[in-house]
């Protein structure tokens, strides 16, 4: 038992014993079988708060020999797995944070350093196999191989930091990885090598510096989806436990998705918020917006129209396979937004390849980023979207319309079009205060076509349904009758309560007052459907 070699299972006990665990042991089984096959060279990545660490931990409370574990993982997920007690503590692990490496070493040479620490700690256990004055971590590693059989695990945590804290230096970075090759890749003693960080492994040029790993990222965690975070059943369970409100967690911290499953939460926050008791903005706690603000001020063609056209509720398409996996080396927009993928910012739908800011709580740090400067024109319709979403609920159709036309106006400034999906993206911004209450849907699929825009009420907050039908060149009230007579609102069938239907209309001819609004009201209950 040592710092690097063979830990003890601290970390995980601390884990399970807490208020809060949900039990992901069931990955143990799939790294089970990865071991000794060309299928064991893992690297994970994900954004901070989506328990990477606490994975390496759980890893290494099973494998290593520094700890018997066999209570520790009593009662869950695991235990009933054929393979459990075959691998259980049988393991030399070796359990690398490259952070810490990184912070000690300080003017050192970074893998110079690491091998004499990892080296120093082996002495302990197998000093007898190789001699004294070895430097060389990989001639140690085999001389032990050659001499005991002993295989060993390797955990490494943070394995990128060098990418994201040292990101000019790349003769660093190449010697680092060079490193990690020559340590990993063919050795005969590595029985499986899990990596986990931010980012997915370094490319240069197309070509992957660690080709021997598997991937496993925001933009395609395959079967690591489960363990990606919190899924939707774990969520409910956890929200009955402590009487939180389902709904409401689900605007705040879901948002993610992949193939399988298409509610992914973020794990660290629900956990927050159902410790606390508050439902609340808890990314700032890991992370600053200003790291947020350097990619959104980019200047890339296209950039800030997108984000802007996001925050409007809307999705952009994306290009994510040029991307270099590091957190400099950019070449178009959509390698700022890959790596948004990959920081947590955005969320990734693999089918339709399309990107979009997946909760409240992000919304609220690209709201932070933005307020400290560069991004006037969009404050401005943010700030106003409150007064614009009571007149809406007033029926006030004029003021309404007015204040589509400050916000068009505003966002044109910003976005690169100027067209019908510009008018939708403009509107989407007018009504951003509306999240705190509604869900917003746009293009609400219906029984004869979709709704432009569907705000639905989060139970509890005592507000009716917006269903908004917009229309360029036209009238308002074409825009209302096209929601009438392609009965839009039987979509909403399993709703009650009050719905407010609103047309509005962008005349370019129009210059003064280009924006016309209707609003009708009316309630649905188990008589159907009555105009007020």
């Amino acid at each position: 038992m040592g710092i690097y070699l063979n830990p003890k299972n601290k970390g995980f006990q601390e884990a399970v014993c807490s208020e809060i665990y949900v039990d992901k042991t069931e990955l143990i089984a799939y790294t089970n079988k990865c071991l000794n096959t060309e299928e064991k060279y893992i690297c994970v990545s994900r954004p901070r708060r989506f328990g990477k660490s606490m994975t390496l931990k759980m890893l290494a409370a099973y494998y290593s020999r520094g700890c018997d574990s066999k209570k520790l993982f009593a009662g869950y997920k695991i235990e009933s797995d054929k393979t459990f007690h075959k691998y259980l503590n049988q393991y030399d692990v070796i359990y690398l944070n490259m952070q810490q490496f990184l912070l000690k070493a300080k003017k050192q040479n970074l893998t110079v350093y690491l091998e004499q620490a990892v080296i120093a700690d082996i002495k302990r256990l197998y000093s007898e196999h190789f001699p004294a004055q070895e430097t060389n971590l990989v001639s140690v590693l085999e001389q032990i191989y050659a001499e005991t059989d002993r295989e060993f695990i390797f955990l490494i945590d943070e394995w990128d930091c060098v990418m994201r804290e040292r990101q000019e230096a790349e003769d660093l970075q190449k010697e680092y990885l060079d490193f990690l090759r020559v340590l990993l890749k063919d050795q005969p003693y590595v029985a499986l090598a899990y990596m986990t960080g931010i980012l997915p492994v370094k490319k240069y040029g197309k070509h992957s510096a660690l080709n021997m790993f598997r991937e496993y990222s925001m933009t395609s965690q395959k079967m690591f989806e489960e363990y990606t975070g919190f899924t939707e059943e774990e969520v409910k369970v956890l929200c009955v436990r402590f009487g939180m409100d389902f709904e409401k967690t689900s605007s705040w911290y879901d948002g993610y998705q992949f193939k399988r499953f298409q509610h992914i939460y973020n794990p660290k926050s629900v956990v927050e918020a159902m410790s606390c008791q508050e439902f609340s903005n808890y990314w700032t706690a890991t992370e600053t917006y200003e790291a947020l603000k350097v990619y959104m001020d980019m200047d890339y063609d296209g950039l800030r129209s997108d984000i802007a056209h996001m925050l409007g509720g809307g999705r952009v398409e994306v290009n994510t396979k040029s991307f270099q996996n590091d957190m400099h080396t950019f070449k178009t927009k959509d390698d700022v937004l890959t790596l948004l993928i990959h920081l947590g910012y955005l969320a990734y739908d693999v089918l339709a390849k399309e990107v979009y800011i997946p909760n409240r709580e992000i919304i609220e740090e690209f709201e932070n980023a933005m307020s400290v400067g560069g991004w006037v024109e969009i404050m401005r319709i943010l700030q106003a979207s409150e007064k614009l979403l009571e007149d809406t609920i007033k029926g006030n159709a004029e003021h309404v319309a007015l204040a589509l036309d400050r916000a068009h106006t505003e966002a044109a400034s910003v976005l690169t079009y100027n067209d019908e999906n510009s008018m939708a993206c403009a509107i989407g911004l007018a009504y951003y205060s509306a999240r705190k209450d509604y869900v917003l849907v746009r293009e609400f699929p219906t029984g004869k076509g979709f709704a432009d825009l569907v705000f639905l009420p989060l139970p509890h907050t005592n507000k009716p349904a917006l269903l908004v039908e917009l229309k360029y060149d036209k009238s308002a009230d074409t825009a209302l009758q096209q929601i009438k007579n392609r009965k839009y609102t039987q979509s909403l069938e399993c709703y009650s309560g009050e719905i407010l239907l609103v047309g509005v209309n962008y005349d370019r001819e129009a210059a003064d007052k280009p924006h016309s609004c209707v609003i009708e009201r009316y309630v649905v209950n188990d008589g159907g459907f009555t105009e007020f």
